[in-house]
């Protein structure tokens, strides 16, 4: 999760956010609202066979990582809006009506998501460490991401009773839960690398799950809550590990080459799924647990058009799902498996700007 910056067909950098992603303060029961009307109706791509019925739910600026409540009727999502220049956490219904922003308006945030039952959110936030948005990376080190000093959030779904679940100094994000709601898993420099951890949804029994040097983030429970998949990027030359280093000194990593992996809930039996080459993130297991869809550049050799893609648990069965042209990311399927949201630049009104979508899925 962290922000993820596109670069769209026009070469313009573009974030879209998290990444590539929580004390009792302001925030409290008065989330803002703005005026949303219902979701448009779109033709898919040509090619687009997984997509039956498409909706797009936001209009103008960047919108990404929407993630669904369990009972299938709301999204949370990031949002960079015209009055301000940092995302912050929204909340919108599935038919694209009565869109709010949950979060307080502090800093920058990223990475919601719906406990189980939908009771509550959880999100990370900077306010703690600093209320002004904080300031872009230096891309003099060519196309990195920033760490920004993230917290891991909770509150109600309407932004009231806002509670800091954890942080460290650095980087606490990309959290999302088990399907029972008794775990967290999150991406955390807490012990000098990019790693993934989890921890019980109070904050306690945290568990390092992964150790290579490099990487490793954006992670979610299968449907069963037996693995988790994620991605990541791994040093496989000194001098890329150098490089990887000397970034993660001065808080930043290049999320130019990623690949898809899975392991057991554990930690244990970690596995590369994807050897794409690329930039490969975002992945979201399918419905059956039998298949993971993410996000790819690997077929664009500038790397600017990503299309999301099916894959078997075992590496095979590459199946491209978009072909719009442009970026296509951020897939989530919806708890009943019948739809699926994303993040798209199709439609834009304004190049680049990156709107939600939702499709009706379409088994094949």
């Amino acid at each position: 999760m962290s922000t993820f910056v596109i670069r769209t067909r026009g070469a313009r950098l573009l974030a879209v956010a998290p990444l590539l992603g929580l004390l009792a303060c302001a925030g409290g029961g008065d989330a803002r609202r703005s005026t949303s009307g219902p979701a448009v109706a779109r033709e898919p791509a040509a090619g687009e066979s997984f997509f039956g019925t498409l909706r797009q739910l936001t209009f103008g600026g960047q919108n990404a990582e929407a993630y669904w409540s369990p009972d299938g009727t709301q999204l949370i999502f990031q949002r960079t809006a015209s009055d301000s220049t940092c995302d912050q956490q929204f909340v919108i219904k599935a038919d694209g009506s009565d869109l709010r922003m949950v979060s307080n308006g502090l800093g920058r945030t990223t990475c919601g998501y719906f406990y189980a039952g939908g009771a509550r959110i959880v999100y990370s936030s900077t306010f703690q460490a600093d209320t002004n948005c904080p300031a872009p990376p230096d891309m003099t080190r060519g196309y990195v991401w920033a760490l920004y000093d993230f917290d891991v959030y909770t509150s109600e779904p309407d932004g009231s009773d806002l509670r800091k679940i954890f942080g460290t100094p650095g980087y606490d994000a990309e959290a999302t839960l088990s399907p029972d709601g008794t775990r967290i898993v999150f991406t955390s420099t807490r012990d000098g690398d990019l790693d993934i951890y989890t921890m019980n949804v109070d904050g306690t029994e945290v568990r390092q799950l992964t150790h290579t040097p490099g990487y490793d983030g954006g992670p979610f429970f299968s449907h069963d809550g037996s693995k988790i998949v994620y991605r990541a990027g791994h040093p496989d030359t000194p001098e890329a590990l150098a490089d990887y280093e000397a970034l993660l000194a001065e808080n930043m990593v290049r999320p130019s080459r990623m690949e898809i992996f899975v392991m057991d809930a554990d930690g244990s039996n970690q596995r590369q799924i994807t050897n794409l080459g690329g930039a490969n993130f975002a992945p979201y297991f399918t419905p059956d647990d039998r298949r993971i869809i993410f996000s790819s550049n690997h077929e664009d050799p500038h790397g600017r058009n990503f299309d999301l893609y099916l894959v078997n648990l075992d590496g095979t069965g590459l199946t491209k799902v978009t072909t719009d042209g442009d970026f296509d990311g951020f897939p989530m399927f919806s708890p009943d498996g019948t739809k699926l949201v994303f993040a798209s630049n199709r439609h834009g009104e304004v190049e680049g700007e990156t709107n939600i979508f939702i499709a009706d899925w379409v088994e094949r």
